[in-house]
């Protein structure tokens, strides 16, 4: 039984039109009539110009060509097939050939065909999925930004008084991340980190989020768990996995004094240490229900106060050289800014600002914001 293959190929045979190219008539002539006989259609040319003369007015499946035709050879006219016509076979022949060779050039020819045209299907395929991935990708992207949108008001509805700190944090974080460099592939944990850092304040009670005054110790051992409940709320949700450790490690501090875990040193992941710095710094030189807020300079004095015991040393120093310009453009913006741009990669569009970090003037210096 013929193979499907086979079976192409004889179709194409008896369907083929083919020029013999020789410049011994009789040849041609041999040619000719057993390619007739076999039902294919034949025209016939002397030499290599007269064939192209030919193949520019007729359409051609085939070509059998002499090798050596005078001055001319076959290759000449091989090499002007391939170029202009590369879609027809080219059977390369001394001396008169059977019928055989010019069905197994047609074969191979198909074959050919079908590779090239399976090729250009899988590339046209592969290009169409790799559009609508990217489709889905930037749909999926803009779900997460409007989801994050959406916690940081709830947020900022929730605790009224601190309106603007999560995107001046934010925007603090990402400024020292920068001054620090190497961090690129963290920048995006670090931002939803820091714009979700507070989610768990959203499970304490107003008479202490708002309290106008020093909490007490039972008041501060509820207000410290919206660390543990923020975490909760988000390390369940695949694309903030990592921003949760963010939100579980921004109280820990340098030497091992602050919570839920009590973490020392470079057991604090990275950008929980970037955060603490930012998210003090703009606690301290803002206003809050029980005090009044910093100056920036105040602020920046505590700051480099708590280098190497509160704070990572590297990281203030960081800090610390960050310019006045960028921390007003980061205070002008905490109402503005794009959290969809700057979590997507664009952080400096809509320019940094900073405001200053204000805190709960407790037991401690540094506030806990």
């Amino acid at each position: 039984m013929r193979t499907l293959c086979e079976q192409t190929a004889s179709a194409d045979l008896a369907a083929a039109r083919v020029l013999v190219v020789d410049d011994e008539p009789s040849v041609r002539k041999v040619l000719t009539t057993l390619l007739s006989h076999a039902g294919v259609s034949c025209s016939a040319a002397a030499n290599p110009h007269e064939a192209i003369t030919m193949l520019q007015t007729t359409t051609f499946e085939a070509v059998i060509s002499d090798l050596r035709m005078g001055a001319s050879s076959g290759f000449d006219l091989l090499r002007e097939v391939r170029t202009h016509y590369p879609n027809i076979a080219f059977l390369m022949a001394t001396g008169v050939d059977d019928v055989r060779s010019l069905q197994r050039a047609l074969e191979r020819k198909h074959l050919e065909r079908e590779v090239e045209n399976y090729r250009q299907h899988l590339e046209e395929m592969v290009s169409q999925r790799t559009q609508e991935l990217q489709a889905a990708m930037t749909e999926l992207e803009q779900s997460h930004s409007a989801t994050l949108e959406a916690l940081g008001s709830a947020i900022d509805l929730r605790d009224g008084p601190t309106a603007g700190h999560s995107r001046r944090v934010l925007l603090y974080s990402i400024k020292i991340a920068e001054k620090l460099g190497g961090l690129e592939n963290q920048l995006r944990t670090l931002a939803m980190g820091a714009w979700l850092h507070d989610i768990g304040k959203l499970a304490i009670p107003d008479a202490i989020l708002l309290k106008p005054g020093a909490l007490n110790a039972q008041e501060r051992q509820i207000m410290e768990r919206h660390v543990e409940i923020g975490y909760d709320l988000i390390k369940g949700i695949p694309f903030l996995a990592d921003a949760a450790q963010v939100i579980l490690a921004h109280h820990e501090r340098h030497n091992g004094s602050g919570y839920p875990r009590g973490l020392s040193g470079e057991d604090i992941p990275m950008c929980a240490r970037i955060f603490a710095v930012a998210d003090s710094f703009d606690a301290m030189t803002s206003d809050r229900p029980y005090r009044s807020a910093l100056s920036a300079d105040a602020a920046r004095s505590i700051i480099l106060s708590g280098r190497g015991k509160l704070f990572c040393p590297e990281i203030v120093d960081a800090f610390l050289a960050v310019d006045e310009d960028a921390r007003q453009l980061i205070s002008a913006g905490s109402q503005t800014a794009s959290i969809n741009k700057i979590i997507s990669g664009d952080r400096l569009g809509f320019g940094l600002r900073s405001g200053a970090l204000t805190s709960r003037a407790t037991q401690s210096e540094m506030p806990a914001s």
